[in-house]
């Protein structure tokens, strides 16, 4: 990181930015050419979790090329500045890399679906297990990640 004045190291601090965060943005590239979406997620020990269709470009990609880049960012806040080259950005972020792939095993859906909902809700639900069956759970294990920040 070039700014080491803005990293972030204390761990606990970088899974707050993903657990305050409400969109995950998942990178990744086939032939060349990058790809990036924002999805809903969750995040529990070194392992995010993401629902997603049951067809189409993310999961084509991931079939060829299961490394991935992930971004999440809070707190932001444009710092105006009556000079435009002193503006600036208030910002948390933290960006990390691991391995994708498609969850099979029912529980383990069962586990991913739970632990999005945890997120986004903040409890539980039962499910029909015909619809965990249809349901496409990516994860990811997460093998690196930095965290930065800027006016805080």
């Amino acid at each position: 990181m070039r700014r080491k004045d803005r990293e972030i190291t204390d761990i606990a601090l970088i899974e707050d930015v993903i657990r305050n965060s409400l969109v995950c943005r998942l990178g990744m590239s086939r032939n060349d050419q990058p790809y990036v979406v924002p999805l809903c997620f969750a995040y529990n020990d070194n392992t995010l979790y993401f629902h997603s269709a049951g067809e189409g470009l993310k999961l084509e990609i991931l079939q060829q090329n299961p490394n991935v880049c992930v971004e999440f960012d809070i707190d932001q806040k444009v710092v105006q500045d009556d000079k435009p080259c002193k503006w600036s950005m208030k910002y948390r972020s933290v960006i990390g890399f691991g391995k994708g792939s498609v969850v099979e095993d029912l529980e383990e859906k069962k586990k991913g679906l739970d632990a999005i909902m945890q997120h986004y809700a903040g409890r539980s639900f039962e499910y029909v297990e015909a619809a965990i069956e249809n349901t496409v759970i990516i994860k990811v294990e997460v093998e690196s990640m930095t965290g930065k920040k800027s006016g805080f």
